[in-house]
């Protein structure tokens, strides 16, 4: 048994994917037509960390509920951790691709 996906609400597919591919080197798994429940077009766009096996649903915020969680799906906690072999590097790279970090870095 392992985690396949998690979910987490985007404010728009395309700078989703363009923020989670270009600026943090991950990978595009799928990004494919479907429908909502009630029948309505999205798509299921899933990226993962190179090498990972498990992935990231990006999936667009659909009502006001849903667009208010954008940002705040872990209520200002730290939800995620991502494992880098070479730290330095990885931070630097994100760095001077535009990612903003609340904190330096620390041990």
């Amino acid at each position: 048994m392992h985690l396949e996906l998690i979910a987490i609400i985007v404010e728009e597919y395309d700078s989703a994917i363009e923020f989670f591919v270009e600026t943090l080197g991950f990978d595009l798994i799928e990004d494919s037509p479907s429908l909502t429940n009630d029948g309505r077009p999205k798509r299921w766009v899933v990226v993962r960390p190179p090498g990972a096996t498990t992935g990231i649903l990006l999936a667009q915020a659909d009502g006001d509920r849903q667009r208010l969680a954008i940002g705040e799906q872990v209520a200002g906690r730290v939800g995620f951790f991502l494992r880098v072999t070479d730290f330095a590097g990885t931070y630097r790279r994100m760095a001077e691709a535009g990612v903003a970090f609340v904190t330096e870095p620390r041990t």
